[in-house]
């Protein structure tokens, strides 16, 4: 009894396997695609130099420019400032010194925002070249860099006069 209900439950078994028809099964190795890399190919190096353009470079001029005048302007906000935190170093806060000394920080806030916009408008011709599919133009990445240490530098001096105030 054991003997037929072994077989019995073997034969369908048998049966349906006889069905199908041979067929050569792919094999579990990686296939070629899924082996190579995704990673972006490396970039080629540019060789041609990048041809002057004058209106990026009237542009350029244009914010270096006001680059200039407003670090100057900074400057003198910076020394005005400097002065007024050495007159409120130990003062209360509130007093008229601690105050004078604050606005003076908020004036200097005020210039590296302005500072700030010319790194903006540069970034901005920068995106604009970009979207053309224009070549890196190596005179605005280094207009656009200085601007960003522009506004790197002020940022830190602002700080470092506030951190010699005492806290609100």
């Amino acid at each position: 009894m054991i003997l037929r209900a072994f077989l019995s439950s073997l034969v369908p078994g048998l049966l349906i396997t006889g069905c199908t028809a041979p067929a050569s099964y792919p094999s579990l190795l990686p296939r070629p695609a899924e082996s190579q890399s995704l990673e972006e190919p490396a970039a080629a190096a540019t060789t041609e130099a990048s041809k002057p353009d004058p209106e990026v470079d009237a542009k350029i001029a244009e914010t270096t420019r006001l680059l200039a005048e407003r670090s100057a302007a900074f400057e003198a906000a910076s020394s005005r400032a400097e002065r007024l935190v050495t007159v409120a170093k130990g003062a209360a806060a509130g007093s008229e010194a601690w105050l004078n000394a604050h606005v003076a920080l908020a004036e200097m806030d005020e210039l590296r925002s302005s500072t700030a916009d010319i790194a903006v408008t540069l970034d901005d011709l920068a995106r604009e070249r970009a979207l053309s599919l224009a070549s890196d133009y190596p005179p605005l990445t280094q207009a656009a860099d200085q601007a960003r240490a522009a506004i790197k530098a002020q940022a830190e001096r602002i700080s470092s006069l506030q951190g010699r105030l005492s806290p609100a």
